[in-house]
């Protein structure tokens, strides 16, 4: 499966579903194992790609925050 078929499967999962379930989609993937990675990839790029350049900035800035004021991170589960 290349990048774009997997790209495609994540955005067809996801197409039909409404606010709250994305969200939970989200917040069911963030901190699963780590093959819920690329389907968080594909939804930040979506987000990214249709955002404007002061909210990318603003990303930016709160994850640049975050990784330079917060510990560590946890492993991740397996």
């Amino acid at each position: 499966m290349n990048n774009l078929d997997l790209r495609q499967a994540i955005v067809q999962r996801v197409q039909n579903k409404s606010g709250v379930e994305l969200t939970e989609v989200i917040e069911d993937s963030i901190g699963s194992d780590e093959r819920a990675l690329p389907g968080l990839g594909v939804l930040f790029e979506i987000i990214w790609q249709h955002s404007s350049t002061p909210d990318q900035n603003k990303m930016v800035h709160a994850l640049h925050s975050h990784l330079h004021n917060a510990e560590p991170a946890p492993p991740s589960p397996s």
